[in-house]
C-alpha cells in the first residue's frame, strides 16, 4: 500500500539496537528520555514492525564515579546506591513503554567475566602499552583521584566547576592535567602528583582506520553533529588513553600485578552491550554472535552528544583491536534538552523525573512520549516547557487526534450499531494513508523522529478535515449512502492511525486496536493491504484516549520548579523556608534579652520537658521548654541564654511558662542554646 523510498539504503534483517547505559546514581529524567530512550524505543518498535530480527539492549552503568560520589555523600556503599537506582530506573522504563529485550546491570558476575575476558584478549595481543605516569593523589584521603573526583577551571570556557574528564558547561572532553587550579572533591585540598602504573590503549594507532571507516565511509549517512565531532577529534590527533584506573569500585583488572586497579568505566560500560546481548540470547535460545560478529547485522547506538567520542572512537578502537566485532552502522546521537530555558541538572534537582511523572500523570505515558518526541533535540539543543506540554496535549492529542477517533467511533455506533458501514475507499483517502505510511518509514529510517511524528499527526489532521467537509451527521438524513461512505473512509483512516501510532504511542495504539477490534499488523502486511478494516466488521465502544490537562495541573508543576530554584539558592539545603514576611513595626514589639538559667529540673510525666528558673535581669521567672532529649538539667544550670521576654504566658502541664528560650537544631538533630559570644549582664536587650 505504501511506496518504499529508494533514497535510503535498506539495511540488514538483524538489528542490534543499544541505548546508552544510564548511571545508576539517580533516577531518569526527561532529558535522558528525549535524547536517548524514547527515540531508541520508537526505532526498535518500528524495526520489529518491519519484520526485522531485533535485539534492543540496555542496562544500568553501575561502575561510574558518579555512583561513588553519591555513596560518599549519603554515607552508604556504592552497592547500596546501584541496587536502589537500578530498580527505580528499570521500573521507569517499563512504565513508559520502553521495550528493551534485555535490561541488565554491569555489577553482574557475567559482566565482570565478559569485560575481563575482553581486556585479557587485548592484553594477550599486546594491544596495550604499560606506562608509569604521574596521577593526581589526595594525600589527606590517601587515594589516587579518578577524573571525576578532580574539579577545576576549564581551559576552554573558564567554567570553574569542570571535572577532570569533561566540562559539562561547554561539553569539552578533558584530562585532569588540562584543568586549571585542580582540587580534590574528597578533601577540597590541592592534589599532588604521584607515580602509578596503568595500561593504555594507543588510540593514535587507530586514526587511519577511524578516518577510513567514519570520515570516508559515513560522510553521507551519519548525522552532521556526530560526524563533525568525530572529524574534529581526528583532526586534532588522538592520544593514548588509560584503560585502567586506581580505584576500589569497578571491575578488577585481570592481571597479577594490578592490585587496587579496575577497568576504566568507559572500557567496561560499552562491553555491557555485549554482556547483556549474551544474557538475552541465552534466555531466548539465540546465538549472540549473530548480532555482534556477523557482517549482516546492523549495530545502532542511541546516545547523547556527550557520549559521541566514547561510542565513535574509543569503543570502535577497542573492537578493532579485539578483531572479532562489527562496527556500528550508525550512531544517531542527540543534543541536549533544556527545561524551562535552563540546562537540566541532576545535582540541582532541575529536572522532570520519569518516576514522578508516572505517579503524577497516571495513564498519560503517551502524552510525555509525544511531547518529548515532538521537541526531540535531534540536531541542536531544544527546550521543554510545561505550557508547551499542555498545548501539545490539549490542542494536538485531544483536539486533533483524540477528537477525530472519538467522532468516528461514536458515529459508527450511533448510526450503524458499531458495524463498519458499506463504502468505497476514496482515491484521496487512500493516497493520504499511503503517504503517511511511506513518510513515517522514510523518516524513521533516517532517524528523523520529529518529521516522522508530524507525518502521523498530519493524517489525523486530514481525518478531521475530511469529517468536517463530509458532515455525515447531516447527510445521514438526506443521503444515507454518502454518510455511510464517509464513515467507511473515516474508519480506514482511524485504523491506519491505530497501526501507525504504535512505535510512538504504544499505549494509545493498544487502546485504538481494542476499540476497533483489530490486530496489530507488521509494516509489510499494511503495505499490501487494500483496506484497513472491512465492511461489517464490529467495533467496540469509544474509549477516551486523552484528557485535557488543566491550568492548575501545569501550574503545580511550574511551582515545583520554582521551589527547586529557591532551594538551590540556599547556602544550607536543610534550612526550613522563610516564614511569612513581617513589617519593621512587628519586629520592634519583640523583646529579646540575655538571661541566666538558675535552676533546672525535669517535669513529671513529660519526657521532653525541663522546667527552668531564669534570671532575666528584669525579674526571676519560670520557663518550660522541650529540651530534655538534648540536655540534662545539670548541663543547663549556669548557662547564659537568650529569652523572648514579652511572650504571653501559657500553661504547659499545669506550669505557667513565662517566655521562650532561643535554641537552634544541630545537624545531628540535637538542640543547642543560642548564647552571646561573651558573658554580659542579664537583661541586656538584643537588637
Amino acid at each position: 500500500m505504501f511506496a518504499t523510498s529508494n533514497s535510503f539504503k535498506e539495511m540488514s534483517d538483524k538489528k542490534l539496537i543499544t541505548a546508552a547505559l544510564p548511571y545508576a546514581n539517580g533516577p531518569v529524567h526527561i532529558g535522558h528520555l528525549a535524547g536517548v530512550y524514547i527515540p531508541a524505543d520508537v526505532y526498535a518498535r518500528f524495526q520489529r514492525r518491519l519484520g526485522k530480527d531485533v535485539a534492543f539492549i540496555c542496562g544500568s552503568d553501575e561502575h561510574g564515579i558518579p555512583i561513588t560520589i553519591r555513596a560518599k555523600k549519603e554515607g552508604v556503599t556504592p552497592q547500596d546506591i546501584v541496587d536502589q537506582y537500578h530498580e527505580v530506573i528499570k521500573k521507569s522504563f517499563s512504565d513508559l513503554g520502553i521495550s528493551f529485550d534485555e535490561y541488565s546491570r554491569t555489577t553482574s558476575r557475567r559482566h565482570r567475566e565478559v569485560s575481563q575476558d575482553f581486556f585479557k584478549t587485548l592484553y594477550d595481543k599486546n594491544k596495550f602499552t604499560e606506562e608509569v605516569s604521574e596521577q593526581y593523589y589526595d594525600e589527606q584521603a590517601g587515594e589516587f583521584l579518578a577524573d571525576r573526583y578532580i574539579v577545576g577551571t576549564c581551559p576552554k570556557c573558564s567554567n570553574d566547576g569542570a571535572y577532570g574528564d569533561q566540562c559539562e558547561k561547554c561539553g569539552a572532553t578533558l584530562s585532569p592535567s588540562e584543568l586549571l587550579n585542580p582540587k580534590s572533591m574528597l578533601s577540597g585540598n590541592v592534589p599532588v602528583l604521584k607515580e602509578t602504573k596503568n595500561w593504555y590503549l594507543p588510540l593514535n594507532e587507530y586514526e587511519d582506520f577511524l578516518n577510513e571507516w567514519i570520515i570516508e565511509g559515513h560522510k553521507d549517512d551519519w548525522k552532521p553533529n556526530v560526524y563533525g565531532q568525530v572529524k574534529s577529534w581526528l583532526t586534532d590527533g588522538l592520544k593514548p588513553r588509560a584503560m585502567t584506573r586506581d580505584l576500589n569500585w569497578g571491575v578488577p583488572v585481570p592481571l597479577p600485578d594490578a592490585d587496587g586497579k579496575v577497568l576504566y568505566v568507559w572500557f567496561d560500560a560499552p562491553i555491557g552491550y555485549i554482556t547483556f546481548t549474551q544474557e538475552w540470547a541465552e534466555k531466548n535460545g539465540r546465538d549472540w554472535k549473530e548480532f555482534w560478529q556477523n557482517e549482516n547485522s546492523d549495530l545502532i547506538h542511541f546516545i547523547g552528544k556527550d557520549n559521541i567520542v566514547f561510542h565513535c572512537i574509543i569503543f570502535p578502537a577497542m573492537m578493532k583491536a579485539h578483531g572479532n566485532y562489527i562496527m556500528p552502522a550508525n550512531v544517531p546521537a542527540f543534543e541536549f534538552l533544556n527545561l524551562e530555558n535552563e540546562k537540566i541538572s541532576t545535582s540541582r534537582n532541575w529536572a522532570v523525573w520519569a518516576h514522578e511523572y508516572v505517579q503524577e500523570f497516571p495513564g498519560q505515558q503517551d502524552v510525555l512520549r509525544y511531547a518529548l518526541l515532538s521537541s526531540a533535540p535531534e540536531t541542536k539543543d531544544n527546550n521543554f516547557t510545561w505550557k508547551d506540554f499542555q498545548t501539545k496535549n490539549n490542542s494536538e492529542l485531544v483536539g486533533i487526534f483524540g477528537n477525530f477517533i472519538n467522532r468516528v467511533a461514536v458515529l459508527i455506533h450511533k448510526y450503524y450499531n458499531g458495524f463498519i458501514p458499506e463504502g468505497t475507499l476514496g482515491e484521496t483517502e487512500q493516497a493520504e494513508i499511503k503517504k503517511a505510511g511511506s513518510e513515517i518509514k522514510m523518516y524513521l529510517e533516517k532517524f528523523e523522529f520529529r518529521n516522522s511524528l508530524s507525518a502521523l499527526m498530519n493524517l489525523a489532521r486530514y481525518g478531521n478535515q475530511f469529517l468536517q467537509i463530509e458532515e455525515p451527521w447531516k447527510t445521514i438524513k438526506e443521503n444515507p449512502e454518502q454518510a455511510a461512505n464517509s464513515l467507511f473512509n473515516a474508519a480506514q483512516i482511524a485504523v491506519a492511525l491505530a497501526q501507525f501510532s504504535e512505535p510512538f504511542m504504544p499505549f494509545t495504539s493498544e487502546k485504538l486496536l481494542r476499540m476497533f477490534n483489530c490486530n496489530q499488523l507488521n509494516w509489510q502486511d499494511l503495505k499490501d493491504r487494500e483496506l484497513m478494516i472491512e465492511t461489517g466488521h464490529q467495533i467496540n465502544e469509544a474509549a477516551l484516549l486523552f484528557s485535557k490537562i488543566e491550568d492548575e495541573t501545569v501550574d503545580f508543576q511550574i511551582h515545583k520548579l520554582e521551589q527547586t530554584k529557591a532551594s538551590n539558592k540556599k547556602t544550607n539545603p536543610k534550612a526550613n523556608p522563610m516564614k511569612e514576611e513581617i513589617q519593621f513595626e512587628d519586629f520592634t514589639k519583640i523583646d529579646l534579652r540575655t538571661a541566666t538559667i538558675l535552676t533546672a529540673e525535669k517535669v513529671e510525666k513529660a519526657d521532653k520537658l525541663l522546667k527552668f528558673t531564669v534570671d532575666t535581669g528584669v525579674d526571676v521567672r519560670t520557663v518550660v521548654s522541650g529540651v530534655a532529649e538534648s540536655f540534662t538539667p545539670e548541663e543547663c544550670v549556669g548557662k547564659q541564654v537568650m529569652i523572648l521576654l514579652n511572650l504571653a504566658p501559657r500553661k504547659i502541664r499545669g506550669i505557667e511558662s513565662q517566655g521562650m528560650l532561643l535554641l537552634a537544631t544541630k545537624p545531628d538533630g540535637k538542640l543547642t542554646f543560642v548564647t552571646p559570644e561573651n558573658q554580659v549582664e542579664n537583661g541586656v536587650e538584643i537588637s
